[in-house]
């Protein structure tokens, strides 16, 4: 499970932001809440959101995430020289020369890891883990660049095993030590590394995603039947899911002859069957609105998500959905019986309507706004003391709470009718 996220010098963030899903004492809503097992940290949060004007750096949040697992997972195939896709604060004369931090707290099979590197465009400048075992950290790597020398020094814990020689000696100065340790075998960092590789789902521009996942869960009768009720529970009205192989013109492959080959290549489309009393038609996907395609996309993702324990994070979440449909997804996250796995859902949104204490509790809700610095900040609601039972859609769109835009006193000319 996430603990807590920690960036600074990205983006929009100036200064070090956390983001935590660590949970409050807070006696309400005890189904949003998983037990952990550790007395550091006994309650950990299913699901939180993000609320914040337009620009106001929410999606720099979801993108820093998302930046990070990627150079945890594809540095240690980067070329030599090959640059990161980083890109600091700009909006003063310091910050442009710094380095990215980001850190992540996760915790697997009951030990907490606190991971974190430092790096700019050309090369990794820190990187650490300290795992807890117990209550008392144990440093498991350090790595610092000595700028005298230009090299890597590194330092290692007693309790860190392996050829640390071996995976030091291997490491470039763009790739990640972690990244490469795991790809030369390392038994004891893989399940960290499984972790950013195949738990942590990372979903940018309203969760758009391809629909091959969903379409392969049609392939048994169990699957098309979960993927058509979920649809129905919004009210779609599609009775059935057919499938349809067709074959499509692939690529292009030149030959040794200078001649060219042209592949075929085989595609699976789905078909959705409504019907109005006796009379049924199929659809393709492309007919359906919007939001149908989107629930369609991110059905199967759901279900694995939910079944195998791991974190989905997504920007917009209510894009193309309605607001009662997002609240359902929410409250599956929320049901420990569909989650019984401890699976999590972070999201940002626009929607006030789910600012609702019989859905979230205080400490899943968070605001993220601007200085005046134009750098932003994650504001968690209880900073501002909310009273049990306050009218918290009404407070933040009245701006009681940040993270709603600061709006002139007239409108916008649009247009000119004189």
């Amino acid at each position: 499970m996430l603990l807590e996220f920690r960036v600074r010098n990205y983006r929009s963030f100036k200064e070090e932001t956390v983001f935590s899903m660590v949970a409050s004492k807070d006696d309400s809503l005890l189904r949003n809440v998983a037990d952990t097992g550790v007395s550091a940290v006994k309650r950990v949060n299913r699901s939180a959101v993000l609320y914040g004007a337009n620009a106001s750096g929410k999606t720099n949040l979801i993108r820093a995430m998302q930046l990070m697992r990627g150079v945890v997972v594809d540095s240690a195939a980067l070329q030599p020289n090959q640059e990161f896709n980083v890109q600091q604060y700009l909006l003063d004369l310091i910050s442009p020369t710094e380095p990215t931090m980001f850190e992540v707290t996760i915790l697997l099979n009951g030990v907490r890891y606190q991971y974190g590197f430092k790096f700019t465009k050309s090369r990794i400048i820190e990187e650490w883990l300290l795992v807890y075992q117990t209550s008392k950290p144990q440093v498991w790597f350090e790595r610092k660049l000595d700028q005298a020398s230009g090299e890597d020094i590194y330092k290692f814990g007693s309790n860190f095993s392996g050829p640390k020689a071996v995976w030091q000696n291997a490491t470039r100065h763009n790739a990640l030590f972690l990244s490469m340790a795991v790809q030369l075998n390392s038994k004891t960092l893989s399940s960290l590394h499984s972790w950013f590789a195949d738990s942590f789902i990372v979903l940018l521009n309203g969760g758009e995603i391809g629909h091959d996942y969903s379409t392969q869960l049609l392939a048994n009768t169990i699957g098309e039947r979960r993927i058509v009720g979920l649809l129905n529970s919004a009210d779609i009205g599609i009775k059935s899911i057919k499938t349809n192989t067709q074959k499509v013109q692939g690529f292009t492959m030149e030959l040794p002859s200078g001649a060219s080959k042209s592949e075929e290549m085989e595609i699976t489309l789905p078909k959705f069957v409504h019907s109005a009393g006796d009379v049924s038609a199929e659809f393709d996907l492309g007919d359906e609105s919007q939001g149908t395609q989107k629930l369609y996309a991110l059905a199967a993702p759901l279900f694995d998500i939910l079944e195998s324990g791991k974190v989905l994070v997504i920007d917009e979440l209510d894009r193309s959905l309605h607001p009662l449909l997002v609240r359902q997804i929410i409250s599956a996250f929320s049901d420990p019986t569909q989650n019984c796995n401890g699976a999590q859902l972070l999201f940002t949104t626009h929607d006030a309507t789910q600012l609702d204490y019989t859905l979230l509790r205080r400490d899943q809700i968070f605001f993220v706004e601007k200085g005046s610095d134009d750098a932003s900040v994650v504001v968690p609601l209880l900073e501002f003391s909310p009273r049990k039972g306050e009218a918290l859609e009404k407070g933040y769109l009245s701006g009681r709470y940040g993270g709603v835009p600061i709006l002139a006193n007239h409108l916008v000319e649009m247009s000119n009718c004189a």
